[in-house]
């Protein structure tokens, strides 16, 4: 008997989670009268643009289908209230024949990297498991790539940093953040990751440390757009000193950029 498409949309989600390539599953959580049995009606969207299932109306379908770039590259949850014929509607401003269809990307958790095992790297390993980040930490010392250092951490590796890192797969969902004990190591972190696809590169140290180091990897062949692209000094600037307080503001800068915030203050728009 042929799986149904709720039980085949299940499938593909699992594989997701476990490492396969990311879906999107739309869900339509409120209906207009007359139209409630779409109410739990299921869509899935590859990141190609192909689909499994039907929220019934074919302009949600289409309406979901169509820029998913932007809906994957969030990895957020969210609501959209869609017309039958799939126009986008505010919360406020919905229509008695508004849909709303609750959008999830379901994927294998985020993974952050911490070349580092000092207090920095051990606050952020702390922070970053909290917030459902599966945490690798990496250092050359034996005092420090300690499994009862950081019990908290997925993997603790022993190792150079430019050789571990070599090796360790990235993708979309991967973050890597240089906090070891000087330049010259985050340099070489940094070189080992650079460009290979990675969602978020960042390293720490002052400004005039920053540029000296990004203008090696420049010299030395770097593609000057992805050395552009690395966040440093890593960090929002939220007036941090402590240890603890640069692992909040590198953490909060890591779901900025995977959540698509802006790092306003919320209280800024309480009048809007």
């Amino acid at each position: 008997m042929t799986d149904s498409p709720e039980a085949r949309i299940a499938g593909e989600v699992a594989r997701a989670l476990e490492g396969g390539d990311p879906v999107l599953v739309a869900t339509v959580i409120a209906a207009p009268e007359g139209r409630r049995e779409h109410v739990g009606a299921k869509l899935l969207v590859r990141p190609d643009g192909s689909t499994l299932g039907s929220l019934g109306p074919s302009g949600l379908d289409e309406a979901l289908s169509s820029g998913v770039a932007e809906a994957f590259q969030r990895h957020r949850v969210h609501t959209r209230y869609l017309s039958p014929e799939g126009e986008e509607q505010t919360r406020r401003q919905a229509t008695p024949e508004a849909f709303q269809v609750m959008v999830e990307v379901h994927e294998q958790p985020s993974a952050l990297v911490i070349a580092g095992g000092g207090h920095v790297g051990k606050a952020l390993s702390e922070i970053a498991s909290l917030c459902g980040f599966r945490v690798t930490v990496i250092d050359d010392r034996p005092e420090f790539a300690d499994r009862e250092r950081f019990p908290e951490a997925e993997r603790v590796i022993r190792g150079r940093f430019d050789e571990v890192l070599a090796d360790y797969p990235l993708g979309s969902t991967t973050y890597v953040v240089a906090v070891t004990r000087g330049h010259k190591h985050d340099e070489a972190s940094l070189r080992a990751v650079i460009g290979r696809g990675a969602a978020y590169v960042g390293m720490i140290g002052s400004r005039r440390r920053a540029r000296a180091v990004l203008g090696h990897l420049v010299e030395e062949g770097a593609d000057p757009d992805a050395v552009a692209r690395v966040h440093t000094p890593v960090g929002l600037h939220i007036g941090a000193e402590s240890p603890a307080e640069i692992a909040v503001s590198i953490m909060a800068e890591i779901i900025l950029i995977r959540r698509g915030g802006d790092g306003r203050s919320l209280s800024a728009g309480r009048g809007e």
